[in-house]
């Protein structure tokens, strides 16, 4: 009798694990906030970005990108139906978020962690608004502010909606307070299975110190910013996850861009001008190559790109 196989939410459906192929972990699509998109006519233009989301991604695929995972939180313009639309054209699989950001709103400082779990419980187990699409990873993040209360209630949040669900977490920290060493407090406070959570943004450091006292709660970590030289250069970034390959952590990181096809923070142009690697395929293209010169076998390249991405995927988390 074949095994059978456990199952990922994509916006397609559910896939199996061993189906995800190469993954790029923290990516985003289409990036714009809900105020002003639905405010302002014309904030932006879905049906121009949609195609240019498109090609950008499709030149990912034919490097052999398989999975991307959307990480835009609910409150940072998570659009489901542009996702879909990109989805259905490139035939990548997208896995769906659910999650807060870490900016505080008026809204959320009435109510509890339990009742702000209650939507990304939904989102995971029904689905996202009226698309059927159901999110399978949760996102939540931590920044200049670091743990403070408000963003230890969206921890706890998002380690509630955890357990009750098994999805698998995804953060977003600042190297500036060292907020993942937080995090990993609070989770293992709030009971999070940290064998399911990447803790991200985590190469925009290459203090090996540092990192390996992350690495040593048993997470991941994403080395998630390739294309974002301001933060770090990309050699940088190579040599760092060559030295922690090296010293054995290829089996606990996931390689990514934390990319967006379109982003309201900054200008376009400007952007392009200041990170023109800043796109889906700068990984398979440019970095993976960079890792291999660096004397990293393939075996833990795909590890990294591969073999992670679906054990991240494979099983329930939560205690």
């Amino acid at each position: 009798m074949s095994q059978v196989m456990p199952q990922v939410e994509t916006a397609l459906g559910p896939i199996d694990v061993n189906d995800i192929g190469m993954c790029l972990m923290h990516e985003h699509i289409i990036l714009a906030d809900w105020d002003m998109r639905s405010n302002y006519e014309g904030y932006v233009d879905i049906e121009k970005e949609v195609p240019k989301a498109v090609a950008s991604l499709n030149k990912a695929k034919e490097r052999g990108v398989s999975t991307i995972v959307d990480l835009t939180p609910v409150n940072l313009g998570r659009d489901i139906h542009s996702i879909l639309a990109v989805s259905k054209a490139t035939g990548v699989n997208v896995i769906c978020p659910t999650g807060f950001y870490w900016t505080e709103e008026p809204w959320m400082h009435g109510w509890d962690s339990d009742y702000l779990s209650n939507y990304m419980i939904k989102d995971i187990n029904e689905g996202i608004l009226d698309t059927g699409i159901k999110a399978g990873i949760i996102k939540c993040a931590s920044d200049h502010p670091g743990v403070d209360d408000f963003n230890k209630k969206l921890l706890q949040a998002s380690a509630i909606a955890h357990r009750e669900t098994g999805a698998p977490i995804s953060t977003h920290t600042t190297v500036s307070n060292s907020s993942a060493r937080d995090q990993v407090a609070a989770f293992k406070e709030f009971g999070v299975d940290l064998s399911r959570v990447v803790i991200g943004h985590m190469g925009d450091s290459s203090d090996i110190d540092y990192l390996e006292e992350i690495l040593s709660n048993g997470c991941f970590i994403g080395m998630d910013r390739f294309g974002l030289e301001a933060f770090l250069p990309t050699d940088v970034r190579v040599q760092t996850v060559a030295t922690l390959c090296n010293k054995g952590y290829a089996g606990q990181m996931v390689v990514s861009h934390d990319a967006c096809s379109f982003q309201d923070f900054f200008d376009g142009e400007y952007v392009e001008k200041f990170a023109p690697n800043w796109c889906y395929e700068h990984v398979p293209r440019d970095v993976l190559p960079a890792l291999a010169a660096a004397g990293i076998s393939q075996t833990d390249i795909d590890t990294m790109m591969i073999d992670n991405p679906r054990k991240v995927f494979s099983k329930k988390g939560g205690y």
